[in-house]
């Protein structure tokens, strides 16, 4: 089992045409994923050859759910056209729209997170700003490399991209159920409460690793979320010890202004809630580590 992507997923690409689009179409290909389009109204007919394997273009999300049965779109829209892109998903209907694009402005995301609302949530939004999330073994939607870890037990969400790759890869031996980059801008779709929630009734995930930064109340109010909710063992971590006050550090929604979304404050309403919390990426796969060896 996994949580919001599976073997069966059937996953179509948003600017699949685009470089940024057939490189990663060619890497989640290798890794099992089962695409079964890309759109672009320019292109739409053709096919595109991806080492033998030939994926059909549409012009529209509405036209590949029709003919593919597709329940996934991977967005690789650059930022201006992102929001009437991400806009076209929700129409659709399709269950998991995932926006891989980085520097969309603040305004558009809000726009379409709010416009998925108005229709009733009928489209999960993951990210803007993320790496997407991947089902070892079984099905890799985003830029997440493939080979870094294997199927377990552990169920990962995160802010980071970079981390969590770090993550998989320190806990490669372990192995993953699901990971989950849900991205780190101001207003992202899901959210790292969600992604817990899936985690907790998901009978094939035994920890997880929850992975901050600072900058927000994402953490805090994850860290309430947890303390009421989730009965199975959480660890933590939280980037941006070493972050001075006031300065946007990476992520756009990475600022500090006085105590409040300080990596010390997060760490201490994680630890408030039972979860055990690294000071850095290396110590907190140990802490995971000794959770499931005990």
């Amino acid at each position: 089992m996994a949580i919001f992507l599976t073997k069966d997923s059937k996953v179509i690409v948003q600017g699949m045409t685009g470089a940024t689009g057939m490189k990663h179409t060619k890497l989640m290909l290798a890794d099992g994923t089962n695409i079964v389009g890309g759109v672009n109204p320019r292109k739409a007919g053709t096919t595109v050859d991806f080492d033998g394997t030939e994926v059909p273009v549409f012009g529209s999300v509405a036209e590949a759910i029709e003919k593919t049965g597709a329940d996934v779109s991977v967005l690789f829209v650059p930022p201006a056209f992102a929001k009437a892109a991400v806009v076209e998903a929700i129409d659709a209907e399709i269950p998991l729209a995932v926006v891989i694009t980085e520097g969309i402005a603040v305004h558009d995301s809000a726009a379409f997170w709010a416009y998925a609302n108005s229709k009733g949530n009928k489209t999960r939004i993951i990210g803007p700003n993320c790496p997407g999330l991947i089902t070892p073994g079984q099905s890799n939607a985003g830029i997440i490399p493939g080979d870094i870890t294997k199927p377990g037990r552990i169920g990962l969400v995160s802010k980071s991209g970079t981390l969590t790759y770090q993550m998989m890869y320190e806990l490669r031996d372990i192995g993953f159920s699901s990971a989950v980059g849900i991205g780190g801008d101001p207003v992202i779709g899901t959210t790292h409460i969600d992604a817990l929630a899936a985690f907790e009734a998901d009978p094939d995930t035994d920890l997880i690793v929850m992975i901050g930064e600072i900058g927000g109340d994402a953490e805090e109010r994850a860290a309430d979320y947890i303390k009421a909710n989730v009965t199975k063992p959480v660890v933590g971590y939280v980037a941006g010890f070493t972050a001075p006050e006031g300065k946007t550090m990476g992520h756009a929604g990475a600022i500090v202004s006085g105590s409040s979304g300080t990596a010390q404050a997060k760490k201490e309403a994680l630890e408030a809630a039972g979860v055990k919390v690294g000071k850095t990426p290396t110590e907190t796969a140990k802490l995971a580590r000794a959770i499931l060896g005990s």
